[in-house]
């Protein structure tokens, strides 16, 4: 590589954030595109994605770093325009969460290359992270793909995997792992890929599985699961849509968010085989599921804050042998 490839970028969750850092450090970084404000919270003010965050930062504390930022609302002939007339040698996407169209993808010279979360073609789509924790994967990784039109599809340039040691992991944290691997991945690709040394590889396709975008009805829990499928649940879905359970109080009905949770593996704590009866025993709360018990450790009852599970039975402790549901 005898000249710094022109590089766009596209991303937008703290996922794109060590490669892009990555790609600043490395390259010629002539753009960011990444999504408009939205207004977040019940004041609706308007708040950056967290990429346009972190270049506005880097920007503060280097003054002679500069990359210019687009938010497009759509994908439309004038953004096309608009990124062509930058000359970019390259895309690099990483978390952008749109597909790109196959007039956008002929613009640079070597095309457009992803960097996605996950062994391809396993767990293609919007939440491969999340899907990987649900399904309780012992295998992970991240792969640099070039982009077709298709949905997580192009071949293969280069992938890093790993074991997941920790069965413990949450989503947020197993994307910082895969977001670090990602960087080093797209830093090493690009100089191969640009001077042909590197062959693609098609996905197979009998092999693909898919990630669908989660919804908030995805974090209602279903007590007739296994303890083990409910708590990786509740590390998956975590922060987004959240794990959560319903107590009928009397005539009230309190949502209950669950933050953090262990399977029990002694034998069972009672001759009661109801999915979703609660039991406290020594001041420990648990729930029955369809395959052992969960034991809560952290919560949050609605418009209340986030609570361990024995400050929570100080005051409320008549959920004693009650049924959670999920509606």
């Amino acid at each position: 590589m005898k000249t710094l490839p022109r590089i766009i970028f596209f991303g937008n969750p703290d996922f794109s954030l060590y490669p892009l850092e990555a790609l600043i450090g490395k390259f010629s970084v002539v753009a960011v595109i990444t999504n408009p404000d939205e207004p977040i919270g019940r004041e609706a003010i308007f708040t950056p994605p967290p990429v346009k965050s972190w270049i506005m930062k880097h920007e503060t504390l280097n003054r002679d770093a500069h990359v210019q930022i687009l938010q497009p609302n759509k994908l439309d002939s004038d953004f096309v325009f608009q990124i062509t007339s930058l000359n970019p040698d390259l895309f690099v996407v990483a978390a952008y969460g749109k597909i790109l169209p196959g007039e956008i993808l002929d613009i640079p010279k070597y095309g457009a290359l992803n960097i996605h979360p996950s062994l391809l073609p396993r767990w293609r789509g919007a939440s491969p992270i999340q899907y990987t924790i649900l399904n309780g994967d012992t295998e992970t990784g991240v792969g640099v793909i070039l982009m077709d039109e298709k949905m997580d599809h192009g071949p293969i340039l280069e992938n890093s995997k790993i074991k997941i040691q920790n069965a413990k992991l949450t989503t947020s944290e197993l994307s910082q792992i895969l977001s670090k691997m990602g960087a080093g991945l797209i830093v090493e690709t690009i100089p191969k890929w640009i001077n042909g040394e590197i062959k693609p590889i098609p996905q197979d396709e009998t092999k693909a599985t898919y990630s669908k975008i989660l919804k908030k009805e995805d974090g209602r829990i279903d007590w007739s699961k296994s303890a083990d499928g409910i708590e990786r649940q509740i590390r998956a879905l975590a922060p987004w849509p959240g794990s959560f359970t319903f107590w009928k109080k009397g005539k009230k009905e309190v949502r209950l968010e669950l933050l953090e949770a262990s399977v029990e593996k002694t034998a069972d704590l009672s001759d009661d085989h109801v999915s979703g009866k609660v039991l406290i025993k020594e001041r420990r709360l648990f729930v029955k599921t369809g395959q052992g018990y969960l034991g809560i450790l952290r919560l949050q009852p609605e418009g209340k804050k986030e609570m361990t599970a024995k400050e929570f039975l100080n005051g409320y402790g008549d959920i004693n042998g009650t049924i959670l549901t999920n509606n």
